[in-house]
C-alpha cells in the first residue's frame, strides 16, 4: 500500500514539473554548471531568458516592428515589479527597456492613463537644486514644498527631457537616472538613448498602463 508520504512527494514533484513547463523562457540546460539560454540569440525569448533579466540595463528592440510603429498604433506598458517599460504595437513588444519608478513614500500611481502633454525640454517646478547667493549649490535634492531658497539664491528644477505627462499632479515619463530599483519622486524615468524614440512614437492621448 502506497504511503501518504510517497503520495505527497509525487504531488509536489508534479506541481514543480507543471510550474517549470509554464515558464518556457527559463533557461534550464547546463554547461559546466552554468545555465544555457535555449533560445536563438537576438530573439525576444533569448533576451528574457538571460539570467540578468529584468535587472539588466540592456534594451531589446524589434527593428522591423519599430519602423511600422507610430502614434496611431502604439501604447505603453510599465511594469513596476520588473522595473521595465514596454513600447507596444498592438499586442507585440517593440521596445523593452529599463525604467525607474517612485520610492515607497512617493509611489508611482497604477492604472490606465493617457498622455496629457508632451514637451522635449522640461524642468520640474518642485524638485531640483538650490543655490545660494554666491552660486554655490546647497541642496541637490530639493523639494520646494519643504526646502527654502536662501535670500539671493535660486532654485533650478531637475531636468525631465522628453516629458510625457500622465497625471495632472505632476507624474510623467521622461529621461532621468535609471537605477534598477524604485528611486524617483513618482515619475517613471527612462534611459536617455531610449526616451526620444519612445517620445517619437506616441502622442497626446496615447494609452499608458502602469501595474
Amino acid at each position: 500500500m502506497i504511503s501518504l508520504r510517497i503520495v505527497a512527494q509525487f504531488a509536489v514533484a508534479t506541481l514543480l514539473l507543471a510550474s517549470c513547463a509554464s515558464h518556457k523562457s527559463t533557461a534550464v540546460a547546463l554547461k559546466n554548471g552554468k545555465p544555457i539560454n535555449p533560445f536563438a540569440a537576438g530573439t525576444y525569448e533569448h533576451f528574457k531568458a538571460e539570467p540578468t533579466y529584468p535587472k539588466t540595463y540592456a534594451v531589446w528592440k524589434n527593428d522591423a516592428l519599430l519602423a511600422q510603429t507610430n502614434s496611431e498604433n502604439s501604447s505603453l506598458f510599465i511594469s513596476l515589479a520588473k522595473q521595465r517599460g514596454f513600447l507596444m504595437n498592438g499586442d507585440e513588444v517593440v521596445l523593452d527597456y529599463p525604467i525607474c519608478s517612485g520610492i515607497p513614500v512617493r509611489p508611482t500611481p497604477t492604472g490606465t492613463f493617457y498622455i496629457l502633454e508632451k514637451i522635449v525640454e522640461k524642468r520640474s517646478n518642485k524638485y531640483g537644486h538650490i543655490y545660494d547667493a554666491t552660486g554655490a549649490e546647497v541642496n541637490n535634492n530639493a523639494d520646494l514644498s519643504m526646502d527654502a531658497v536662501p535670500e539671493g539664491g535660486r532654485f533650478e528644477g531637475a531636468s525631465m527631457r522628453y516629458w510625457m505627462r500622465l497625471t495632472h499632479d505632476g507624474v510623467g515619463h521622461h529621461i532621468g537616472p535609471v537605477k534598477r530599483r524604485p528611486a524617483s519622486h513618482a515619475c517613471v524615468r527612462g534611459p536617455s538613448a531610449t526616451m526620444p524614440v519612445v517620445y517619437s512614437k506616441v502622442k497626446e492621448g496615447t494609452r499608458v498602463i502602469i501595474e
